[in-house]
């Protein structure tokens, strides 16, 4: 007998409800509260030259660079902590609440559980983002104003083309879409470490477990491409089908986390472009899915 529509895997709004009560769930939970209020600090903080103590040397562009710099760093540690304790909570704490029997008595598909509760995660992740990057892009469009007034005193008796190029280097550095770019590769991160540990999850009842691997996980991962590149390179001859097969198999179960880290790139001034974007968005869907799949494997198989 077919089941019936309504209790098919992958009913949007299914997921959707799941996801919306998870991230009402996640918001009410207290320690997203330091971690934002930590993030937020240390954005607002390069409105004024807190950044500049024990660094008098800084000036000008350094300034703006340094301001990108951290707070493209802050935007990283806060989403990927965000992403493994947040994913690593929800299933142990559904089981401590029960949530979950009820859940999955409705009947709902433990897909549609698993994708919705990664949904809110990630909604949590993106909504956070955003509101760092409009703080971030503030910040930087008054910097800047203030870094181009100083330096129009200075090079006031400049040529008039030499101004405009160290205006236009000056503007590179503030708020660009470059810098947008690299906020949604941050994001692209925490999605395929929040899938990650969404799978460590339907292995481990422990929440302590599920952290602690996935962030081993992730530090593999950010070293994972210069582990395979001195292996590789420092094999004498060919490389053996056995060594290729073996370094696939390491990078699908360890995604390369150095793909998604563009902020030298964007902090340089380099365009970071919109196929760069979407070659990021494919990595990260091909991580997303697959950890989803396989979650749903390990998570159909349990008694609840």
């Amino acid at each position: 007998m077919s089941r019936p529509a309504k209790n098919r895997p992958l009913n949007p709004r299914r997921i959707g409800v799941i996801a919306g009560h998870t991230f009402t769930q996640l918001v009410r939970m207290k320690v997203f509260y330091f971690l934002a209020i930590f993030a937020v600090i240390i954005l607002g903080s390069n409105v004024f030259n807190i950044q500049d103590i024990g660094r008098p040397d800084l000036e000008g562009m350094d300034v703006l660079r340094m301001i990108r710099s951290t707070s493209l760093g802050t935007m990283t540690l806060f989403s990927v902590v965000m992403g493994v304790v947040a994913t690593a909570l929800l299933l142990p704490k559904d089981v401590e609440d029960r949530t979950l029997y009820t859940i999955l008595a409705k009947p709902v598909p433990r897909l549609d559980y698993l994708l919705g509760k990664l949904g809110g995660v990630l909604l949590l992740i993106f909504v956070s983002l955003l509101v760092m990057d409009l703080l971030m892009t503030g910040v930087l469009a008054v910097r800047t104003q203030m870094v181009l007034s100083e330096q129009a005193a200075r090079v006031a008796e400049w040529p008039k083309a030499e101004q405009e190029a160290l205006f236009a280097e000056i503007r590179s550095q503030g708020a660009t879409w470059s810098i947008h770019g690299a906020v949604v590769a941050v994001f692209l991160r925490a999605a395929v470490i929040a899938s990650t540990a969404l799978l460590l999850s339907t292995i481990s009842t422990s929440t302590l477990f599920t952290t602690i691997t996935s962030f081993v996980v992730y530090f593999i991962g950010n070293f994972q491409s210069d582990a395979r590149e001195f292996f590789l390179g420092g094999a004498s001859g060919g490389i053996s089908p056995l060594a290729k097969m073996a370094g696939l198999a390491v990078a699908v179960v360890f995604p390369d986390f150095q793909q998604f880290n563009v902020i030298d790139t964007v902090i340089e001034g380099q365009p970071f472009l919109a196929s760069d974007i979407g070659a990021l968005a494919g990595i990260a869907l091909f991580y997303v899915v697959l950890h989803s799949f396989v979650s749903w494997l390990v998570f159909a198989g349990k008694e609840f």
